[in-house]
């Protein structure tokens, strides 16, 4: 999916989501979009978090961005891509001012993490027969587990697992059936949706993992703008702006995570 940037757009939703803040907002956005417009990276492969296409991109990231923009005071634009490995890139390059990753410590050396926002589940995908009946019995010598490359499973799996192999590519779920692999590592909905109506394959209904998605910018940012975005993110959880920009992407099956 090659990348795109849209110019700034109206802001939704309205001031009464929240109140101003007692911070330097001026400084913050100065800090925050020196170039004068935020410019957010959006991940359009992760289903749950973004949609639509990299001209007209939607869902909760994008809400998000729109209203960190709006209470800066300045225009937001996207850089859209079709793997975190790809937006934490364009993050740690300069190419954007905001992303939208799982916290993961691979990560945490060069962005700088609000809480998260919502938490959504890692799960496996196996052949119809397999005699892998749980997460745990995926960890063993042999089994090789399809990931997607830079995702956020994919480093918790290169993290965790000590005997089985990961076997990278685009979708974990792709390389999984491409190359006959015992084991395919997704996001739950996806997934889900990839099993559906096939009786050759098989979900593992037990999570591997609680994906922890936040927004993010770089370390090199001042502490007040890392606040900032903290308190912000908490804001949006409380007021019920994160549920609601989830529950009109249709994404149901995603939690709001809890406050800080």
């Amino acid at each position: 999916m090659p990348s795109g940037r849209v110019g700034s757009s109206p802001p939704w939703p309205p001031a009464s989501y929240g109140v101003p803040m007692s911070a330097d907002l001026t400084a913050i956005a100065r800090d925050l979009a020196p170039t004068g417009a935020l410019r957010a990276s959006i991940n359009l492969g992760n289903p749950v978090l973004a949609q639509g296409s990299p001209s007209e991109p939607s869902g909760v990231t994008v809400d998000i961005a729109r209203e960190v923009a709006r209470r800066l005071g300045v225009p937001v634009s996207f850089v859209c891509f079709d793997a975190a490995r790809k937006s934490f890139e364009a993050m740690t390059s300069g190419e954007a001012d905001l992303c939208f990753l799982a916290v993961d410590p691979a990560r945490a050396g060069e962005v700088a993490f609000t809480a998260p926002y919502v938490v959504i589940e890692g799960v496996f995908v196996v052949p119809a027969g397999s005699p892998v009946r749980s997460a745990a019995d995926v960890d063993r010598e042999g089994v090789r587990v399809g990931v997607k490359d830079g995702s956020a499973y994919d480093l918790h799996l290169t993290r965790t697992l000590e005997h089985a192999t990961v076997v990278r590519g685009d979708e974990g779920v792709d390389v999984f059936v491409a190359e006959g692999l015992e084991v395919g590592a997704g996001i739950r909905e996806p997934v889900t949706a990839f099993v559906a109506g096939r009786d050759d394959l098989r979900l593992l209904d037990e999570p591997f993992m609680q994906i922890r998605q936040a927004v993010g910018t770089t370390r090199t940012r001042s502490a007040q703008t890392v606040d900032f975005l903290h308190d912000l993110v908490e804001e949006l959880k409380a007021s019920g702006f994160v549920a609601d920009s989830l529950a009109r992407s249709g994404q149901r099956g995603a939690a709001v995570a809890p406050p800080s």
